[in-house]
């Protein structure tokens, strides 16, 4: 038990997507006094509506970005990642914790990026390829539409 708790957040993190593949759940969720993880398939693979793994929507002007809006209409879809369902999108993986990413993070691809809550099922999505987050759309606890711009990486 000792072993347990001396392992780091990324190797519990392994641990627990090793556990899912074995077992053949979709998600697994752990809680321990400040910790808090879950773990979850690919959200294509979860939800009925359809969730292309590359989406070449047009940017939405409609939306006004939160952060860079200069990149968002210099880079309206090569470099935008789109939100593939609609819900709430965070930033963070819980509550008063730092963001997955800023602008200017190096990220690499299947990194996640933020996390999309639809139908209380909280959905990773991951970056579609590595570059860097020049831009970011969207709001802790912002409500997003399916295909609105949430980031542009190049």
């Amino acid at each position: 038990m000792a072993e347990k708790k001396k392992l780091s957040q990324k190797q519990l993190i392994r641990e627990l997507a090793e556990l899912l593949e074995e077992t053949g759940l979709n998600e697994i969720e752990i809680e321990q006094k400040d910790l808090r993880i879950r773990v979850a398939k690919s959200p294509a693979n979860i939800i009925a509506a359809p969730a292309p793994t590359h989406i070449s929507a047009p940017a939405v002007d409609a939306h006004t970005p939160a952060v860079a809006p200069a990149a968002k209409s210099a880079q309206p879809a090569d470099g935008a990642l789109t939100s593939p369902m609609v819900g709430t999108a965070y930033r963070a993986p819980e509550p008063g914790s730092a963001p997955f990413v800023d602008v200017g993070a190096k990220v690499t691809k299947g990194q996640t990026l933020l996390i999309v809550e639809a139908m209380k099922t909280m959905n990773h999505i991951p970056a579609p390829k590595s570059g860097t987050v020049t831009a970011i759309m969207v709001e802790d606890g912002q409500p997003v539409e399916f295909g609105e711009p949430l980031m542009v990486i190049e």
